[in-house]
């Protein structure tokens, strides 16, 4: 990936929804947004990419309440784009937030995780 093409750093770079019944609300959004979606293989399941109408470009991903999204509430969940995940976590950790999930990899694309803040919020960081 060009510099050009990473994402800036504090800048909200993916939304995920994750829920029982992904099937019956990526519908739901489908019908509501005008999304397309695509299924995304998960192995034994499909999670779902919704897609602009027009430009079928990505900006959110609906996924089953399964695997390493088991209990994650059921919420929109940003993805933030940080410099240096380790310092992230650890600036939570020290400003009274919680780590949800350990870090992960995601495939050769980065590394995230999900965190919780003071307030009881969740969102997720990213590292590219």
């Amino acid at each position: 990936m060009s510099d050009q093409n990473k994402p800036a750093i504090g800048s909200i770079g993916w939304f995920d929804l994750t829920v029982e019944n992904a099937e019956e609300i990526r519908e739901f959004y489908a019908s509501v947004t005008g999304w397309k979606t695509e299924p995304l293989s998960m192995g034994e399941y499909n999670d779902y990419v919704m897609k602009t109408p027009a430009q079928n470009t990505p900006v959110a991903g609906v996924c089953h309440a399964r695997g390493s999204n088991a209990g994650l509430p059921p919420q929109w969940l940003m993805y933030i784009t940080v410099d240096n995940i380790e310092a992230s976590v650890a600036a939570c950790l020290r400003l009274g937030g919680q780590l949800i999930t350990p870090i992960k990899k995601y495939g050769d694309q980065g590394k995230y995780c999900v965190i919780q803040d003071p307030a009881g919020a969740f969102s997720a960081l990213f590292q590219p």
